[in-house]
């Protein structure tokens, strides 16, 4: 999970690059702009550059087809970047320079390019430094209206841009750097040309590795207790919770997930079942990922989750119970005398 409420920008500087097809050319600002001075634009830019990553479980690597790290373009100046050998204007014009390169398609809208220094981002719990790569294709009219000689006067402004409509972007964080580092994208643009920013220009594969498997299966199966399973079978809180300690029991005991074991030792009901593979293959869509039907489990990443696995009966304001395990020691029900629901909890011993 990526988190960007602390980031800070620490450099910014705007390029243009054209279709190359198209004899367009690119255009290089002579300087990074200072945004120091301004109270409110780098909250915005934060908002149109960081918010949409937000939301993003896939992460990438970038590698070559040669299988030589050093050859994949953005990498390599990438990384002469984070290790002080090139500057920050020097990193900027060579990402735009090849992004020019990769611009042949003849559909590709020419744009605004955003190369961003960016300090205390946060990625799967690790507080990182990064560079992000932004741009923008798509402009709109915006009416502004404001009070004028008691009333109120109507004007607009043309080829602006949108603060919650990111066309393009990537965010490279400095980890990981030998394996071709942790790297965030985003392309809205749904039609042929789309390819050439992944795959032309950024030369990205999804990571997939055990930590992101065993994360991204928690995650969804938290979300599918909490939101599916009672619009198909009547359960209470502790229902849920016991559906979660037995999935988190299987993640910490185990040490490699198999499908068919979980669904059999966790799920157990062949409805739940059924409806648990219909609420991942939405999530593969919905969120650009694959699961695997068996992979090692990444311990770091079941800790991780285990504090977001919440056990605990909270009852009005007088009472909290931890529950860890054997749902059939409790016991919920009504008392009509009373008007009130009640839980009642067998024990041996009382500590």
């Amino acid at each position: 999970m990526f988190y960007h409420q602390d980031a800070e920008l620490d450099g910014l500087i705007i390029h243009r690059v054209g279709n190359k097809s198209q004899d367009e050319f690119y255009s290089l600002s002579e300087k990074p702009i200072d945004i120091s001075f301004d109270l409110i634009l780098p909250d915005l830019l934060k908002q149109y550059f960081l918010s949409p990553f937000s939301k993003l479980n896939e992460v990438y690597r970038f590698f070559h087809p040669n299988e030589e790290l050093n050859l994949n373009e953005v990498y390599h100046f990438t990384k002469q970047f984070f290790e002080e050998k090139i500057g920050f204007q020097d990193y900027s014009e060579q990402v735009v320079k090849h992004l020019y390169e990769a611009s042949t398609h003849p559909k590709i809208k020419p744009g605004e390019v955003y190369v961003v220094n960016l300090k205390n981002v946060q990625q799967e719990g690790e507080e990182l430094n990064a560079v992000g790569i932004f741009k923008s294709e798509n402009k709109e009219t915006y009416l502004k209206v404001y009070p004028q000689n008691g009333g109120f006067e109507l004007d607009y402004e043309q080829d602006a841009i949108n603060v919650n409509k990111l066309d393009k972007g990537v965010i490279i964080i400095n980890t990981e750097s030998e394996e071709g580092y942790k790297v965030l994208v985003i392309d809205q643009t749904n039609q042929s040309e789309a390819v050439y920013w992944k795959d032309e220009f950024l030369q990205i594969r999804p990571r997939n590795d055990a930590f992101q498997q065993t994360g991204n299966f928690l995650k969804v199966y938290k979300n599918f207790v909490n939101e599916k399973l009672e619009d198909a079978f009547e359960m209470d809180k502790a229902d849920k919770i016991d559906l979660l300690n037995r999935s988190m029991n299987y993640f910490k005991t185990k040490e490699t997930f198999d499908n068919e074991e979980f669904q059999e030792e966790v799920l157990s009901n062949p409805k739940a079942i059924s409806l648990f593979n219909d609420y991942k293959q939405e999530a593969e869509e919905d969120f650009d990922i694959a699961f695997q039907s068996n992979f090692s489990i990444a311990n770091q990443a079941v800790k991780k989750m285990e504090s977001t696995y919440k056990s605990i009966l909270k009852l009005d304001k007088n009472f909290s119970v931890y529950v860890h395990g054997k749902r059939e020691l409790i016991e919920k029900g009504f008392d009509d005398e009373k008007g009130m629901n009640y839980y009642k909890l067998y024990y041996e011993n009382e500590k």
